[in-house]
């Protein structure tokens, strides 16, 4: 038989209540366990599939100690014979499966359509990740065949305790919090005429999406950013290291506490409680600090792009009615900064960190180091609403003008478990980050999700530093990246090929990631670039390739907790105008009249402006910005797919496409590019080799020494449009 039931005797099943009271007072006396969501438990019905994360080896006996009534458990035959399992199987009706037999899942639902729950752990062994792991699909497979609705059960806790397999990479505690949230009950639905591999691959997919929901559900997004990094730091252990830079003065998160608690009462001073407070700092541990010790304080740091002009900058601080504007005069000497701050000083007070430094008193360092062991109760007094808030970023303004964004703290709380509700990020990871904390991409996984999830993060000032950035990934001992397109496709041409040797994963974004840096990658280092997509306004990641789910080309699959929908534009029949919604959406744009109000997304929706296809497996592909397309010879042509076939034919040079007013068709394209050679005629044999219409080809090419880009290594879009005007301006007046 494939499938059994474990008998007990009549003894053995009257001491079974006793004991399940007995074990459920001992597990809430040792782990200050807290269940979650038992009316959904109960919501259910008589028969359900509940599936479960499996992260120690005391899940099962906490699952028996805490549900209702007695479940059925199905195990295998070698945990039956586990000497410790044994008594935790008075219970539940223990269900044995042999996982070998091909009728096992035909029997399980043959079991539920009698009726019953059914606890299953999908992921088949006890993580040693601490996070999720291998989804199989037998459960989702057993929940579409007997109509039975599947309900997610996430396990918190456990795997910092000594029964955990996960142990070396999280931290071990005798006695970790635990948590047992319980979600609604949800059904697999598959679409008809689905059989075989394709129905398993489907349904799987399903199970894992609903696993990753349950463990972005399970997290609490009703706190502040502040209150996020106590709860961390208390997890994780306050020696535990948190942030380094060139300086090599690794930062904890005591210090950084204590060093937060120091400076904050300080900043408190120089603004009100909600007002914004400009931040013009590189990536360094004092800009961490900066950051925390206003987070703690109750202020909003506006994160300035100092890459930019000084009328641009002006423009933000007037835009985030700021008064004062923290920076550093070393940074300002590196950087050559003077004209930037000059102009910011007609708008705000600057404020330097060495001034205020050398200012701080023995009596304030010493109550900052008193209102450390207090911080939780000192935040409580400056503490604003979690909805409010957090910071201020500005978007690119690769096309337009830049625009003031502000995420709450929710908005950057939830993006960070998001993102670690599918990747497997641990507390030996380190992170390697060089893009700026003022683009979001850098801001969120360089800053903030570091202080949540308790690894440590390497801060490098610059991402253009193309030789040494290898050499300091090489050194510090990285084991993920982020990155542009643009900055990973110059490091992999200059790197030493043992210079990446520690890196496990690297995540793209902010740009469409060539197929040439996506090989050199895989071919010189041996490491796969996982894409991703998203925006400032989305805080900023909405869908990412992972590990467990990857298709080159696309952008990864839509992270838990966001909903989307696509509006048919007219003209582009591939697609639609991707418009999403979620926890991790910008609480708004802030109003241009410098009042510091701020002007919500309509209904919680936000318009990415991408025209973008979801297929069934809920993969990504983004055709092609709304406002990148040309109109030629009535026809709508993607700007981002010309640049596609340049980039096929020319991979190793960097190139933009705009477009151009024509007399006759509307429009026309124009290629910019560094390649010297470029000719038109070699990209219409590249076009016919591809089989796509001529209509992508550029009319006119235009060469030029350097393409302009912004910090984060995105096109400047505008400048290379003013370049090409100029240009054209240039021949009609000749």
């Amino acid at each position: 038989m494939s499938t059994a039931t474990i008998r007990l005797g009549w003894a053995q099943r009257r001491l079974a209540p006793v004991l399940k009271v007995v074990l459920a007072t001992l597990f809430r006396w040792l782990y200050r366990v807290e269940v979650r969501g038992l009316e959904h438990y109960r919501a259910a019905g008589d028969r359900a599939i509940v599936v479960v994360n499996h992260v120690s080896l005391i899940d099962a006996p906490l699952l028996a100690s805490f549900l209702p009534g007695r479940p059925s458990l199905a195990v295998v035959e070698a945990m039956e014979q586990c000497r410790w399992l044994r008594p935790w199987l008075l219970l539940v009706d223990a269900f044995r499966i042999d996982p070998n037999s091909p009728l096992a899942m035909i029997s399980v639902v043959r079991a539920l359509k009698r009726g019953g729950r059914c606890v299953m752990f999908p992921e088949g062994r006890v993580s040693v990740t601490g996070a999720l792991m291998k989804v199989y699909d037998g459960p989702a497979v057993v929940a579409a065949r007997s109509r039975s609705p599947i309900v997610p059960v996430w396990i918190e806790g456990t795997e910092a305790s000594p029964f955990s397999l996960s142990r070396g990479l999280v931290p071990t505690r005798w006695f970790p919090r635990v948590t047992i949230t319980i979600g609604p009950a949800r059904r697999i639905e598959l679409p008809r005429g689905v059989v075989g591999r394709r129905r398993r691959q489907l349904a799987g997919e399903k199970l894992y999406d609903l696993m990753t929901e349950a463990a972005f559900e399970a997290h609490n997004l009703d706190r502040t950013l502040f209150e996020a990094i106590l709860d961390t730091r208390a997890r994780y252990g306050g020696a535990r290291l948190v942030f380094e830079d060139m300086e090599r003065k690794p930062i904890s998160y005591n210090r950084l506490v204590v060093a937060a608690m120091v400076l904050g009462p300080r900043l408190a001073r120089v603004a009100p409680p909600g007002a914004a407070v400009g931040v013009l700092m590189p990536n360094a541990v004092g800009t961490a600090v900066v950051f925390t010790a206003l987070q703690a304080a109750g202020r909003v740091p506006a994160m300035l792009n100092f890459t930019v002009g000084p009328t641009q900058a002006a423009q933000a601080c007037r835009a985030a009615n700021l008064t004062v504007v923290i920076t550093a005069r070393r940074f300002i000497t590196v950087a050559k900064l003077e004209a930037l701050t000059e102009a910011l000083s007609g708008v705000a007070e600057i404020l330097y960190l060495e001034d205020v430094r050398a200012s701080l008193t023995i009596f304030e360092r010493l109550a900052g180091l008193w209102r450390a062991r207090h911080a939780r109760s000192w935040h409580q007094q400056h503490r604003g609403d979690p909805g409010a808030g957090a910071v201020i970023l500005f978007t690119s303004g690769s096309e337009n003008l830049p625009k003031g964004v502000v995420l709450s703290h929710r908005n950057l709380i939830a993006n960070c478990r998001q993102l670690r509700a599918r990747v497997d990020f641990s507390p030996s990871d380190i992170l390697f980050n060089a893009l700026p904390v003022f683009h979001s991409f850098g801001l969120t996984g360089g800053l903030a999700l570091p202080l949540l999830s308790g690894f440590k993060a390497f801060l490098y000032p610059s991402p253009l530093h193309y030789r040494a950035v290898p050499e300091a990934v090489y050194a510090c001992g990285a084991t993920m990246m982020f990155g542009t397109d643009t900055f990973l496709h110059a490091y992999g041409r200059v790197a030493h090929p043992y210079d990446f040797r520690s890196v496990r994963y690297i995540f793209s974004g902010a740009e469409k990631l060539r197929e040439e840096t996506r090989r050199v990658w895989a071919d010189r280092f041996g490491v796969r670039v996982l894409e991703g997509y998203g925006a400032t306004e989305t805080g900023p990641v909405l869908a990412v390739n992972t590990p467990m789910f990857a298709i080159p080309g696309a952008v990864g699959r839509l992270l838990p907790g966001i909903r989307y929908r696509l509006e048919p534009v007219d003209g582009i029949p591939e697609g639609g105008r991707l418009l999403v919604s979620g926890p991790n959406i910008m609480a708004g744009y802030l109003k241009t009249d410098g009042s510091g109000g701020i002007e919500p997304p309509p209904d919680g929706w936000h318009d990415t402006g991408d025209i973008a296809t979801v297929d069934e497996h809920g993969f990504v592909r983004i055709v092609g910005r709304l406002k990148r397309f040309a109109k030629v010879a009535g026809e709508m042509v993607s700007l981002g797919a010309a640049e596609a076939l340049v980039l096929s034919l020319w991979p190793e040079y960097r190139h933009a496409v705009v477009a151009a007013p024509d007399p006759r068709k509307g429009e026309h394209l124009v290629l910019v590019t560094e390649h010297k050679g470029a000719e038109r005629t070699a990209l219409v044999e590249q076009a016919h080799r591809q089989g796509v219409s001529e209509l992508l080809v550029p009319r006119t090419v235009m060469v030029v020494e350097e393409i302009p880009i912004f910090g984060t290594g995105k096109a400047d879009y505008v400048r290379i449009q003013a370049m090409v005007a100029e240009r054209r301006a240039g021949r009609r007046a000749a």
